[in-house]
């Protein structure tokens, strides 16, 4: 993805951040396993939050807010209520055709989604015709699928489809459901 990134200049970057706040600069952090492997033995599952000693360190709303560069305010919080985007929306919305969208389309232990690969080839071919805002989306897509709501490796789901849209149509902020998705986690 952070090739992907390489693909815009300054002016799509602002256009980018300007959209969608700091949501790329989470594609461009290195992760060390090893680091949230030793974080996870200090999380307290009865308390819901982090002990060292006899503090205790619970990641808030706010401090998810100013992570993503996504407040809250004057956005409603993204609830997903069980029904997934149609695929017509879908072809819709990342210029996919319906033809493409039915060959792409993989089923992984019920888990419906588009191959992060195939999303990533879109969004270069996008990049070279100048369609520079289908491609940012695309690129959010990926961030959505790949880093926010990862749910089955090398598959963008119907899920992180869904949160995508109701932040990029409805402007309904994916932060409550980050946070809740980082606490199921270390749960």
């Amino acid at each position: 993805m952070q090739e992907l990134g390489q693909l815009m200049d300054q002016l799509q970057r602002q256009a980018f951040r300007k959209t969608y706040g700091k949501i790329w600069d989470l594609a461009m952090i290195e992760v060390s396993v090893e680091a949230i492997a030793s974080l996870t033995e200090y999380y307290d599952q009865p308390l819901r939050c982090f002990r060292f000693g006899e503090f205790q360190l619970v990641p808030t709303v706010e401090e998810f807010e100013e992570i993503l560069g996504c407040p809250l305010e004057g956005r409603r919080p993204y609830l997903f209520f069980g029904f997934y985007p149609s695929m017509a929306r879908i072809t819709k919305e990342f210029k996919i055709s319906a033809q493409e969208l039915v060959r792409v389309k993989q089923s992984r232990n019920g888990v419906v989604g588009i191959p992060r690969k195939h999303l990533e080839e879109k969004a270069k071919a996008l990049a070279g015709q100048g369609e520079w805002v289908s491609f940012i989306d695309v690129l959010v897509l990926l961030v959505f699928g790949v880093i926010l709501f990862p749910n089955m490796d090398g598959l963008v789901d119907l899920a992180a489809i869904d949160a995508f849209l109701a932040y990029h149509h409805s402007k309904e902020s994916p932060v409550v459901a980050i946070l809740a998705d980082a606490y199921d986690t270390f749960d």
